[in-house]
């Protein structure tokens, strides 16, 4: 016995348009599952770096270090050198012996005032002598007033003498301990004007010594920084070091400019300058308004605002991820916009596109604009 098996019918008309109008559905829905399970790819923006900085910019200046007080010590008498003790550069002591002149004739005249005293003082003694005795013979009648008078006018010329001894016999010593000259206080040695051999008169410079108790930095400012140079922030580094800050303090400031450079001559103090900021060495100056506010210059397309405020895409550097946060805005520029919070120093914003953002985007920096 055969058994009979019936074909499959084939799909009418119907069946076949509802399958073609199903289908594309059916994998529509199914593309549209995938594309929401695959994570989307991290979006390419540009970046900027905030940096503050003051809203008028540092003004810098070349100084130089110089010694707040340098004097040119010379010898109160004259005569010819004997000795020069030190050389330029030299650091001296107070009362270190710094040079010396021929003191002959000085100890001569030290011997002749002491002289004279010794004469003073006999010439004295006599004529006290003679004023005791016509006291004591008037008293009892056998010497004239006359004579006694003469007596004690010859012991008081005696008592002058001696005194005027002494003091010639001081001003002597005084002159004596003049040929050497000797540092008032402590420093360096900064120039040399005199050789042994030389004459040299009264009050003539000798030897140059800088103080090293208090330095300064002098520059010349121009005029039109003239009262920033008075009321504003001064620091200074040095050439050699120019990591290291030393705060300035305004001591000095001419009263009219130099006719040739029409620039002021200023001299600021340096309180914290210690043994490495060495004479003669090669800084700048900064100038800087007094207490100015400290604003960051970002780019206008970088600023966010759908009227709640403005606000900063602000991007973190290891994950990419997006944090949008609320600034204050200074004021704003032609092409950039001033910001004073909101935002740290040295973070990353995003500078264009901020519109097409969403705070679950993730983004990688193709390059970084710093202001």
């Amino acid at each position: 016995m055969s058994t009979s098996h019936a074909s499959p019918r084939p799909l009418s008309s119907i069946g076949r348009l509802i399958l073609a109008l199903i289908l594309p559905a059916m994998l529509a829905a199914c593309d549209t599952q995938s594309a929401e399970k695959a994570p989307r790819p991290d979006r390419p923006v540009l970046v900027a770096t905030v940096h503050f900085e003051r809203l008028s910019p540092e003004r810098s200046f070349v100084a130089s270090i110089r010694p707040r007080i340098e004097s040119d010590l010379g010898f109160r008498v004259s005569g010819k050198v004997a000795r020069r003790l030190v050389d330029v550069g030299e650091r001296v002591g107070a009362g270190q012996p710094l040079a010396a002149l021929d003191d002959t004739d000085l100890r001569l005249q030290v011997d002749q005032a002491e002289a004279e005293q010794r004469a003073a003082t006999t010439a004295l003694a006599q004529a006290a002598a003679d004023e005791r005795r016509g006291a004591e013979l008037i008293k009892k009648g056998w010497s004239t007033d006359a004579t006694y008078d003469r007596q004690k006018a010859a012991a008081e010329e005696a008592r002058g003498r001696l005194t005027h001894a002494q003091r010639a016999l001081e001003l002597a010593r005084n002159n004596l301990s003049y040929a050497t000259l000797a540092a008032d206080t402590a420093g360096v040695v900064t120039a040399t004007m005199i050789e042994p051999g030389q004459v040299v008169a009264p009050g003539q410079a000798a030897i140059r010594v800088a103080r090293l108790d208090a330095k300064e930095a002098v520059v010349a400012i121009p005029e039109a920084l003239v009262e920033r140079a008075r009321s504003g922030t001064a620091t200074v580094t040095l050439w050699s070091n120019a990591d290291k800050r030393y705060t300035a303090q305004l001591r000095e400031l001419a009263p009219a400019a130099d006719p040739a450079t029409r620039t002021y001559l200023a001299r600021f103090s340096l309180p914290d300058a210690g043994e490495e900021v060495a004479l003669g060495m090669t800084a700048t100056l900064t100038l800087a308004e007094p207490g100015e506010e400290r604003v960051a210059r970002l780019p206008l397309s970088a600023l966010f605002d759908q009227g709640q405020g403005p606000a900063l895409w602000s991007v973190d550097e290891k994950t990419g991820a997006l944090a949008l946060k609320p600034v204050t805005v200074k004021a704003y520029d032609s092409r950039d916009v001033l910001v004073t919070g909101g935002v740290e120093e040295g973070e990353r914003v995003v500078a264009l596109g901020v519109q097409k953002l969403d705070p679950k985007d993730h983004v990688k920096t193709v390059q970084a604009l710093t202001f």
